[in-house]
């Protein structure tokens, strides 16, 4: 099976027009060899950036290395045995960290984690228009990471993510084969939502 036959089992069937960034947006496990250019990656951490953020505190910071790096090797041992077989065809390894208070007064910031969950939003879809695809995990070894890049108290790694371009399905071992070709299911609108 062809990655564009992945593409077509990933489309998701939505109950209300979307923005065609949305829909594309998925989490592959099978990734290409190809490398991600620094311009583009600079792109995804621009997308980043500018997102909102409360106070315009921007609590959120990237650590990242490209395959075939030590950085890479590092990052990757951080993982969990379950997301390792995968990811070793990423491009780059990205760990996204919170800085848990505010840098003006240094009172805890309560809305850091989903500052930073903005953030990376942003550059997940920023990366989907630029058909690079991502895959955020919270399979990774924090108290490790942590080690390795040698964070503050004030510093804390929320997710991993493996960046590169689509990859054949084919490429993966069970089960991650399976997961990769199985179509995308989300809960109803009206399972989440209520009018008042």
């Amino acid at each position: 099976m062809k990655a564009v036959s992945t593409l077509q089992i990933k489309t998701p069937e939505t109950e209300h027009d979307v923005h065609s960034l949305i829909a594309k947006r998925w989490s592959p496990r099978s990734f290409s060899e190809q490398a991600i250019a620094p311009d583009q990656l600079n792109a995804l951490f621009e997308a980043a950036r500018w997102s909102a953020s409360a106070n315009n505190e921007q609590p959120w910071e990237y650590a990242y290395a490209h395959k075939g790096t030590p950085g890479f090797d590092q990052l990757w041992d951080c993982l969990m045995p379950g997301n390792q077989p995968w990811t070793q065809k990423a491009a780059v390894l990205v760990v996204t960290i919170q800085r848990n208070t505010f840098a003006k007064t240094s009172k805890t910031n309560p809305w850091a984690t989903h500052d930073l969950g903005m953030a990376n939003a942003q550059l997940m879809l920023q990366a989907a228009h630029l058909d690079i695809y991502g895959h955020m995990m919270a399979g990774f070894d924090s108290n490790k990471t942590k080690e390795v890049l040698n964070l503050s108290d004030d510093q804390r790694p929320v997710c991993m993510i493996a960046l590169g371009y689509l990859g054949e399905a084919e490429a993966l071992e069970e089960p991650y084969l399976s997961r990769e070709l199985s179509a995308r299911n989300r809960l109803s609108i009206n399972q989440f939502t209520r009018e008042l």
